[in-house]
């Protein structure tokens, strides 16, 4: 009746009966800490994407405030690169270099004689500084 491969019975004692199970039993004390834990890091996670968020989002509105400086500063050399080169085709001819040189270079023609009548540039009258109640000078 009694066979010689009976297993003997454990007695297991109730604390170690989730060790014995292949289980640890966390107290509730270390699962708190440890969820409080995780809760930190989550917001630090949460304010550092905010705040990139934010910083992006300003580098964005300057880049492309930049961006309309930069063309409307592009658009005003190449309105200026078009007159120049107008200018120089209607300077290509002899007329447009006489014209330079009689107005510019103060030069005449063989037969010709040149008087420049200079006038008289006229002088800034100073004003006499006026002092103020604290006695700073006043900038009109």
């Amino acid at each position: 009746m009694f066979s010689k491969n009976k297993k003997k019975k454990q007695i297991i004692h109730k604390e170690n009966a989730d060790v014995t199970a292949g289980k640890v039993k966390k107290a509730p004390a270390d699962s708190g800490f440890y969820y409080s834990f995780l809760t930190i890091i989550l917001l630090l996670c949460l304010i550092q994407i905010t705040i990139s968020a934010v910083l992006n989002v300003s580098k964005i509105v300057s880049y492309k405030a930049k961006i309309v400086q930069i063309t409307k500063t592009r658009d005003a050399a190449m309105a200026l690169n078009d007159q120049l080169k107008d200018n120089i085709k209607n300077f290509s001819n002899v007329d447009g270099l006489e014209a330079i040189a009689r107005n510019n270079l103060k030069m005449s023609g063989e037969d010709e004689v040149l008087v420049i009548i200079n006038t008289p540039k006229e002088e800034k009258i100073e004003k006499p500084h006026k002092f103020n109640i604290f006695g700073f000078i006043r900038q009109d």
